[in-house]
């Protein structure tokens, strides 16, 4: 118990002391200033801008910006989904595999280029390297680099006294790739090559094993794309088995760095929003609920999974119950600190299968998208689904208080409330609606693999996911059909989109409002009560929502479970 905190503990400390230099470095390089690395990349930074016909000095309106962003990623779905059914007839193929079906190819295209990452399919049995290069991870760069730039225009718009643009979305894309992005990314694959990750075109080693039979192994640019699945909260694994895999996460410090990687950048965020700003208070404010609301759910899902399923007491010896479902070489903290960090993100990578977790072991990841993964989030994302939040705090804290509700000098009116509370229907359309319409048309009782709770369980994840932009999966779910590969696509759609352009229009509307001096009746956004009450909105948003699916899932199972009945 007391190792299992002390490595939480020292997790924490780590990520806070990696976030606050990595957010200011992020303030640097959004403003265009100075950095070590600029010598090196402000020339390719140039020479992009002057192939691409972009002036960097030209700001855009929200709804510019806007259409840049939905028109570069409908070219990057055009282009992923072109890669995937030609597979057979491009080169470095060299186990032939054939062309993905149309469902499936429609479902992956649009799972990579929305940074959800979810699949329906086996990475090394259905994907050639290319596949895997130019497709997958080329997707896993500029899908990050998407969110990032949505996060950054927002918090200019915050910033900035009065105007109508609210940046470039050209100019953010390049420089979230070129300063942030790819320098990690090289160092971090260097680091996992290192800890025994391939790297190579090469497909597959024979090898002889100890019992003297033939068997294949997979290889294939595995570190490449691992480091940039992390670092991107993407969470699509080379492998099937994903960070299980001992090729895509060889040790324990691999996983450890793995998971930090999961967090870094969203964690680093709030503190680049203080810093754009000029009040770091207010970026503390923001890390310090998603903080509190990460121990919280950290702790809730290692205190149910402790002691495992009591269903299995006489067969397995004590020691072992929490271990179900778990890598050995990880343990219980490592094994759990991974689920909950994969779901506060909107990563999906696994190093567990959470559908062996136990009923409320389950509960948690699906609790941490369900409230819009804003515990932290993914890159850019989190962040932005944070403003939305913070935009609901400040106005039920202005209707508290009797004063119209300000941000950093900026009035919180009807039209933003409006667009904030329009994306508070995504999550209910994207996993309510479309698990009912499976339910329904009984797609979702001939994937579940489980009966009872639990079965529900695995349908409620599935749409969870996508809708989330998480990704990951309860195992026991099969996907890939027609119908699901088309509805899940359709929930990662609304999951992306369904929060960006909203997100985008409240930044133009802030942007152009005039910054207003702080009054007596102002409601302070920095404070211990603020922090309360922001998390407060988020746990309430999600609890009510939520609430009676959840209570028919994975509570309803943990009820049968201390009864001893089982389905």
């Amino acid at each position: 118990m007391v190792n299992d905190l002390l490595q939480f503990s020292l997790f924490l400390a780590i990520l806070t002391a990696l976030a606050v230099p990595l957010g200011l470095y992020l303030a640097r390089v959004f403003r265009g200033q100075w950095t070590p690395l600029t010598p090196v990349l402000a020339p390719v930074e140039r020479g992009l801008y002057a192939m691409a016909g972009v002036r960097p000095d030209q700001g855009q309106h929200w709804s510019r910006y806007a259409l840049s962003l939905i028109a570069f990623n409908a070219a990057g779905f055009l282009l992923l989904y072109a890669i995937l059914r030609l597979q057979h007839l491009l080169p470095l193929n060299p186990m032939e595999f054939g062309a993905m079906a149309p469902d499936l190819a429609f479902n992956t295209a649009v799972s990579f280029v929305t940074n959800t990452n979810w699949q329906a399919y086996g990475g090394e049995t259905t994907l050639s390297p290319l596949s895997q290069m130019l497709g997958l991870t080329t997707q896993n760069f500029v899908s990050a680099a998407t969110g990032m730039a949505v996060a950054v225009a927002v918090t200019r718009a915050v910033a900035t006294r009065s105007g109508r643009t609210i940046g470039n979305f050209w100019v953010d894309l390049v420089r979230a790739n070129l300063y942030v992005l790819l320098p990690i990314c090289l160092v971090s694959a260097v680091f996992l090559v290192n800890q025994g990750m391939p790297q190579t075109l090469d497909a597959s080693v024979a090898v002889t094993t100890l019992d003297g039979n033939d068997q294949t192994i997979a290889l294939g640019p595995v570190a490449s794309q691992v480091a940039i699945k992390m670092l991107g909260t993407n969470g699509g694994g080379f492998f099937n088995v994903n960070a299980s895999h001992p090729f895509e996460n060889p040790t324990a410090l691999s996983n450890f760095v793995q998971i930090l990687l999961i967090l870094a950048i969203p964690a680093a965020f709030p503190f680049f929003f203080g810093r754009m700003v000029g009040d770091m208070r207010q970026g503390v404010a923001i890390w310090a609920a998603m903080t509190v609301l990460f121990v919280i759910v950290l702790l809730a899902a290692w205190g149910a999974e402790r002691f495992g399923n009591p269903l299995l007491a006489d067969l397995v010896e004590p020691a072992a119950l929490s271990m179900e479902g778990k890598e050995v070489r990880f343990g219980l903290a490592q094994s759990v600190l991974f689920a909950v960090a994969t779901t506060v993100a909107s990563c999906g990578a696994v190093n567990t299968m959470h559908d062996s977790l136990t009923p409320l072991g389950g509960l948690v990841p699906l609790f941490n998208m369900l409230v819009g993964e804003v515990i932290y989030g993914g890159v850019g994302a989190g962040f932005y689904g944070a403003v939305l939040m913070v935009v609901l705090t400040v106005f039920l804290a202005g209707l508290m208080v009797g004063r119209t509700p300000e941000w950093l000098g900026k009035k919180v009116e009807a039209r933003e409330v409006k667009l904030a509370a329009l994306t508070l229907l995504v999550m209910p359309i994207g996993v309510l609606a479309l698990v009912a319409l499976a339910i329904v048309t009984g797609n979702a009782q001939t994937s579940a693999q489980d009966a009872g709770p639990h079965g529900l369980s695995e349908v409620i994840y599935a749409y969870t996911s996508g809708t989330a932009n998480n990704g990951s999966a309860f195992a026991g779910f099969s996907a890939n059909t027609v119908w699901h590969n088309t509805m899940i696509g359709l929930a990662m759609l609304i999951g992306r989109f369904g929060y960006i352009v909203p997100v985008l229009a409240i930044a133009g509307l802030l942007a152009a409002k005039k910054t207003t001096p702080a009054s007596a009746g102002t409601f302070p956004t920095h404070g211990p009560v603020f922090v309360v009450l922001l998390i407060s909105v988020i746990v309430v948003v999600g609890a009510l929502t939520f609430l009676p699916a959840l209570a028919l899932g994975p509570i309803a199972e943990h009820v049968s479970m201390i009864a001893g009945i089982t389905f």
